[in-house]
């Protein structure tokens, strides 16, 4: 399924399927330094099972490099799969 990406000033969400009901997102803001705060993930039942959840990680991850910003995930979604993934250590800002 592809992965979309929509942004509004501090704000916003990687995605799956239609921006304004999206079947799976994930939402963040950034902090003063550009960093990504993910907030919240949310997969419809129809996908639950199917890794779009692992997905709209790894899209914020590879966005992150890219972008040479770090990614604190405060969702505990996403936070699992940082803490199963060491391989996104290298994105992962350290709450302090």
């Amino acid at each position: 399924m592809q992965i979309e990406h929509q942004e509004k000033g501090i704000k916003g969400m990687w995605y799956a399927g239609d921006a304004e009901a999206p079947l799976a997102a994930m939402v963040y803001r950034k902090d003063a330094r550009n960093n990504i705060i993910i907030e919240h993930t949310e997969v419809d039942e129809a996908l639950r099972g199917k890794n779009i959840g692992y997905q709209l990680v790894h899209t914020a991850v590879e966005y992150a490099r890219a972008n040479h910003v770090k990614i604190l995930p405060l969702c505990t979604f996403a936070k699992a799969v940082f803490d199963k993934q060491p391989e996104f250590a290298d994105v992962r800002l350290q709450h302090s």
